[in-house]
């Protein structure tokens, strides 16, 4: 489980990282990134109605983005404030692949 230091729960936070941030992308998933000032990297995460209609689909994918950031957290490299967003891809790919996906995000952090 994600340590709530480890959380952005706010939406001025959410905002500014999508007003300031930086973009990376791959087939299902979006990473927007941004340096904080923080000792620790903050991380949020949306899954939309476009990914899947039912709430079960799409927190069962936040819990498995959610789980592969916490594996790759000690990987980055400098605080920063990350915004995963999946997109409708996510639901044919199994953990190990976004736990690479992540991987790759973090690595060009």
């Amino acid at each position: 489980m994600l340590p709530k230091i480890n959380r952005l729960t706010k939406k001025k936070d959410f905002d500014a990282v999508f007003k300031r941030g930086e973009t990376i992308k791959n087939d299902f998933l979006v990473c927007k990134s941004m340096g904080n000032h923080l000792p620790e990297g903050r991380f949020g995460f949306i899954v939309s109605k476009k990914v899947s209609s039912k709430a079960t689909q799409r927190n069962k994918i936040k819990r498995r983005l959610r789980d592969a950031a916490f594996y790759e957290l000690k990987n980055l490299k400098k605080p920063a404030d990350v915004v995963i967003i999946a997109l409708p891809q996510i639901n044919k790919k199994e953990f190990l692949e976004i736990q690479a996906a992540i991987a790759k995000f973090f690595k060009k952090i």
